[in-house]
């Protein structure tokens, strides 16, 4: 891997600051100079890369993410420009069992260190504030997954961000599958855009991209799953190639329960 340190561009950070500065983030995620663990709040998240054994990828725990001199690697780094998060995750990679897609994506975690799980009932929300730097087709950007309470490994909901700029969101019909898919924005590719992923009331799905807001039922199939938040490039297209791929960087994300 190659992580050399790139002068820092000052206009890009600039940008970076204000970003997180809005978001209500902390103003460290647009120093250059630490890992992504000292620039976010990673002690409730677990990562997963596009490396590792046939059908089960590499994890490293929200302890290892943590702190300035946390976990990063070709796949998951702090972009030496602007402070960003990134996330690569090439065409060819190890995969999970249920997928044909690599991923290098945070899956949300507990502050105990458990998995996170967590019944539709109440608030649930995740932020981001993000921008594509390049993808082959599109990527998953964030995700609500099923948790416990049935055998269905299926998502909630799955965002995507499209090659042509279109922002899509996926809603899964049932937990045994088929999703209907809707355009809910556009940005062009390499351009800063934000996202709220929340469920309110036990069975609305509130979903806001650069301030607009669109709300979508849950079917009652879903009630007796447990969830959780995933965020990260989750990439959606594979081949031979380890240099296509689709690479995203965060400048702010949070998750909130109440």
């Amino acid at each position: 891997m190659n992580l050399s340190r790139l002068s820092a561009a000052p206009a890009a950070a600039v940008l970076a600051l204000a970003l997180v500065l809005l978001t209500g983030g902390s103003a460290g995620a647009a120093d250059p100079g630490k890992a992504p663990g000292g620039n976010f709040d990673l002690s409730v998240w677990q990562l997963q890369e596009p490396v590792g054994s046939p059908g089960s990828p590499t994890t490293i725990s929200s302890s290892r993410l943590q702190g300035s001199n946390g976990y990063q690697d070709a796949y998951f780094y702090t972009d030496t420009r602007d402070g960003a998060m990134t996330f690569w995750a090439p065409e060819k990679g190890v995969t999970t069992p249920n997928s044909n897609y690599a991923r290098s994506e945070l899956r949300e975690m507990n502050r105990d260190g458990s998995a996170a799980n967590w019944s539709l009932g109440g608030s649930h929300r995740m932020n981001a504030t993000l921008r594509v730097v390049s993808v082959t087709k599109n990527v998953c950007v964030g995700q609500i997954h099923l948790g416990t309470g049935g055998s269905s490994t299926k998502p909630l909901l799955e965002l995507y961000y499209h090659s042509n700029g279109d922002i899509v969101l996926g809603t899964e019909n049932s937990p045994s599958g088929g999703q209907t898919t809707r355009t809910v924005g556009h940005v062009s590719i390499g351009k800063t855009w934000t996202y709220t992923i929340a469920v309110s009331g036990g069975n609305t799905i509130d979903l806001t991209v650069n301030g607009s807001t669109t709300h979508y039922g849950i079917p009652s199939s879903f009630n007796q799953y447990k969830q959780y938040f995933k965020a990260g490039s989750y990439n959606q297209s594979s081949s031979d190639s380890t240099t296509n791929g689709a690479r995203v960087a965060f400048y702010g994300l949070t998750v909130q329960h109440g």
